[in-house]
């Protein structure tokens, strides 16, 4: 069981299931209300759901523990968090949730190309085989004829 808690494909499933869910639920939410009072909404309710895990867990640590680069990763990513979830609730409110999750699933594209100029990943043909297909899968998904 241990090795199954520790295992990042679960973790990434579990993700993708729980982020399919934020769709249909944020669709219904958003039908008469500002896509931006709706996003300030859902991230009251992540902030006070992170803070019970954390005390649930015992995972609290000192923010002075935590480096200046981490804070400014973090930070710049909480920004990034921010815009993401106003676009795709600004999305979610002007279209179909079947067509908007999975441009916004191009993110694992986009995830692909930043790790290789940023981070130096590299991936195999296989690999970048399945990042195209991401694409165009997505792009298919979103057109409407």
């Amino acid at each position: 069981m241990k090795s199954l808690l520790t295992s990042w494909p679960l973790w990434a499933l579990l993700s993708a299931g729980f982020a399919a869910l934020t769709a249909i639920f944020a669709k219904v939410g958003v039908e008469n209300v500002n896509s931006d009072f709706a996003t300030f909404i859902r991230t009251i309710v992540i902030l006070l759901a992170a803070g019970v895990m954390i005390v649930v867990t015992g995972n609290w640590q000192e923010p002075s523990s935590v480096s200046g680069r981490s804070w400014l990763f973090l930070m710049l990513s909480g920004l990034a968090t921010g815009a993401s979830w106003m676009c795709y609730f600004r999305a979610l409110k002007l279209g179909d949730a079947a067509r908007v999750a999975p441009i916004d699933k191009l993110s694992v594209v986009f995830v692909a190309v930043f790790a290789l100029l940023f981070l130096g990943e590299r991936l195999t043909l296989p690999n970048w085989l399945g990042i195209i297909m991401i694409a165009g899968g997505a792009v298919l998904v979103a057109y409407r004829s």
